[in-house]
């Protein structure tokens, strides 16, 4: 069975960032390549998605999945950057699953991609097409690896994923705030006994109470969620913009802690379930 395993290429959220405050971690926002024998897939096109891409170009796969988790700007915002989308030997196919149509999602890529915003119209992603999935079924993609999408609490509507093969598994959950009770009991249910979490956490509990309602979670809520799921290794995600190496690695001795195989995020980290 192939091996299961997740690269980070960006680990932010919100902004980019860049200076000597975030040399360790990064500063490039969401993207994250999932690998599954010889076949990988990739989930959101933040702007860690342009140096991602220019690897893509390299090697042999030309068929590539993008999911989607939602179409927030820092979400997307690599997507015009990302070289293989260019090629006419590759085809992408952009899926998302909490929007209600295609048309839907390639309407989100356009208002990013068309001028004055910007000078080339989504016209010239001509070997893209867009997919809608339910949010509530399971699908397989590359060498039996089981997708299974999960509704997340966040403004305008958000999605994560469980990936499964061979035994093996990890989630993505970004972006979602906990406290509406029919979507945390869905979430823990559906990542129980993951191998690998990858969770927003945002902020801390103290600076939660200035952040109600944005859609965002906290590392100390990851951490307890991760003890109650039964997951092996939790890894803290969607790093605050602002938040600086020396806080990072701070919340990480803290956390460990907690929960001793805890890990923050970083810009070219890899994984294997």
């Amino acid at each position: 069975m192939p091996e299961l395993g997740v690269k980070i290429w960006g680990s932010r959220g919100s902004t980019p960032v860049s200076g000597p405050q975030a040399l360790h971690f990064g500063g490039e926002t969401t993207c994250l390549q999932i690998c599954a024998g010889t076949h990988s897939l990739i989930v959101d096109c933040g702007s860690g998605a342009r140096p991602l891409g220019k690897l893509l170009l390299a090697g042999e796969q030309r068929k590539f999945d993008i999911l989607f988790t939602h179409v927030h700007l820092d979400h997307i915002n690599g997507l015009p950057f990302f070289a293989p989308a260019y090629r006419s030997d590759f085809h992408l196919t952009l899926t998302a699953c909490h929007l209600k149509s295609e048309v839907k999602l390639r309407e989100a890529i356009c208002r990013i991609m068309s001028p004055p915003v910007f000078p080339v119209n989504i016209n010239s992603l001509h070997t893209s097409s867009f997919v809608v999935r339910p949010m509530d079924l399971a699908w397989q993609v590359g060498e039996g690896l089981k997708v299974t999408p999960i509704a997340l609490n966040h403004p305008g509507g958000a999605c994560g994923y469980r990936f499964d093969v061979g035994g093996k598994s990890i989630a993505i959950i970004t972006d979602h705030e906990s406290g509406n009770a029919s979507i945390d009991a869905q979430i823990e249910k559906t990542i129980n006994g993951c191998d690998i979490l990858i969770h927003d956490a945002m902020y801390t509990d103290a600076e939660y109470t200035h952040f109600r309602g944005y859609g965002h979670s906290t590392w100390q809520y990851v951490i307890a969620l991760a003890k109650r799921a039964n997951v092996k290794t939790p890894v803290i995600f969607h790093h605050e913009p602002d938040r600086t190496d020396a806080e990072l690695r701070q919340i990480e001795v803290e956390a460990q802690q907690q929960l001793k195989t805890a890990l923050v995020a970083r810009d070219g980290m890899y994984l294997s379930a």
